[in-house]
């Protein structure tokens, strides 16, 4: 669940205050405590929103959400048992602690069981660290529709052959949480995140019938203000559908591929992926005991930092309430530090990196990257090749690294566009994919709480006609 340090505020329409939050965790840990727990952990959330939908100009969908969850982790010694409920009633809260003391009772022991180490618990004042990550957005459904039918308005006017849409979609959502532990730990702030989005299909007539392409796009932010204005928003999706117009199939070949700067994200997820903790002791990842090897060209960096304001996977804290850091996930190429949770650093022989939950804010660079390295530089710099703008399927086998992903985009020539293409099948290997990266575009874009420009590989594999 994304997070933030800020208060609670009345507009974001909460039922339950972060006082309220606060007790009912303190009532667990004493229960728990009561039963003979050796450690336990309390986590208790609620989340709100508003979710519409329109298409061909009238409303689709109106959806208004309201959960809430109380997360019990009991220990005897090294035995873990969890249980959770919705119901936050005094008799409710009992049962959970109770329903999470057997199933520890009867469990297995493991050795890498526990909470964290006190040494690596955020303290309080850690802990409440401000990241500006909480934006109600105070918007009601006619407001919401208004929006989205301004989207989809936009990307239908802007040429003949928008012929039809997939629809456009507003979401407003704010949730807030509290946790914590049986070591002192105490932590817990709000967070939204909102978004818009958009999915036009462009047509025409042709010799073989209708040549139909659709595309999307979509803006999301922590703060409603800094959403891309609705009509830029429709007229960049139509634009991108009506590109794809008059696709091709091309030739099976064997030539460089550049990524669009909003799917290289996928790129670094899949580095994630092959450097975290559950693959990593289970050996099930082509980059295991990597940690000081060079993976990646020596111009290449990772940088991480959980503690950008407004960011999409900022944190002060992990899951398990470890404290977050800035730092260098690679440098030069060579691998500095894994994505560990407590069990899993506790299987590897090392200590937690606090990534229980994911990573957080994670920028990939080159040295070699120029200021003026647009998407025309960097297809200048692809000369003849292919520039993909979207995958499909998940054709990723992260034990060996192979990867095959269906695709669209452009087919290039001379570093030009030439025509798009469609109906091919883009493979390799991560490990040469990642060796392989030529440049990375100065044209960054934060795709979740991943950053980075579009990305030169130097050759796959194109499978075509």
């Amino acid at each position: 669940m994304p997070r933030s340090s800020s208060p609670v505020s009345p507009a974001a329409g909460f039922a339950y205050s972060r006082a309220q939050f606060q007790q009912h965790v303190e009532d667990a840990l004493a229960m728990a405590r009561q039963l003979g727990a050796s450690d336990a952990a309390v986590e208790v959330s609620e989340g709100v929103g508003l979710s519409v939908s329109v298409r061909k100009g009238e409303s689709e969908n109106v959806e208004r959400n309201r959960d809430k969850s109380m997360s019990i982790t009991v220990y005897m010694g090294q035995r873990r048992g969890n249980a959770s409920t919705s119901d936050f009633s005094r008799a409710a809260l009992e049962q959970t602690v109770r329903a999470a003391h057997d199933i520890a009772r009867f469990t297995a022991e493991d050795s890498a069981a526990g909470l964290p180490e006190a040494d690596d618990i955020a303290t309080a004042a850690q802990a409440e660290r401000d990241l500006d990550l909480f934006h109600p957005w105070a918007i009601d459904a006619a407001g919401a529709l208004e929006i989205a039918l301004r989207c989809e308005a936009a990307a239908l006017g802007v040429d003949k052959r928008i012929t039809n849409s997939e629809g456009a979609g507003v979401s407003a959502q704010q949730s807030h949480f509290f946790a914590g532990n049986s070591r002192g730990f105490r932590g817990g702030y709000a967070s939204s995140r909102h978004s818009l989005s958009v999915a036009p299909i462009a047509s025409s007539p042709g010799r073989r019938g209708d040549d139909m392409q659709r595309d999307a796009w979509y803006t999301s932010m922590r703060a409603p203000s800094e959403l891309a204005a609705p009509e830029a928003v429709g007229r960049y999706a139509a634009e991108r559908a009506l590109s794809r117009l008059k696709s091709r199939k091309i030739k099976t070949c064997e030539v460089p591929v550049l990524f669009e700067s909003s799917l290289a994200s996928g790129l670094l997820g899949a580095y994630v992926q092959a450097t975290s903790g559950g693959a990593l002791y289970r050996k099930s990842t082509f980059l295991h005991d990597s940690l000081g090897q060079r993976v990646l060209p020596a111009h290449i960096d990772i940088a991480e930092d959980p503690h950008a304001p407004r960011g999409k996977g900022s944190a002060p804290f992990d899951d398990e309430g470890v404290l977050t850091r800035q730092r260098e996930v690679v440098s030069a190429g060579v691998v500095q530090g894994y994505f560990l949770s407590t069990y899993s650093a506790r299987k590897l022989g090392l200590r937690t990196t606090g990534h229980a939950g994911g990573s957080q804010n994670l920028a990939l660079t080159s040295r070699l990257t120029a200021a003026g390295d647009d998407l025309n530089a960097m297809l200048k710099k692809l000369g003849r090749g292919l520039f993909v703008i979207e995958l499909m399927g998940q054709g990723v086998n992260y034990v060996t690294g192979d990867y095959s992903r269906g695709a669209a985009g452009f087919w290039v020539e001379n570093g030009r566009l030439q025509y798009p293409v469609h109906e091919i099948t883009i493979a390799g290997n991560l490990r040469d994919m990642f060796q392989g990266i030529q440049a990375i575009g100065a044209d960054a874009y934060t795709m979740g709480s991943k950053t980075i420009g579009s990305v030169l590989i130097d050759k796959m594999k194109i499978a075509g006609l």
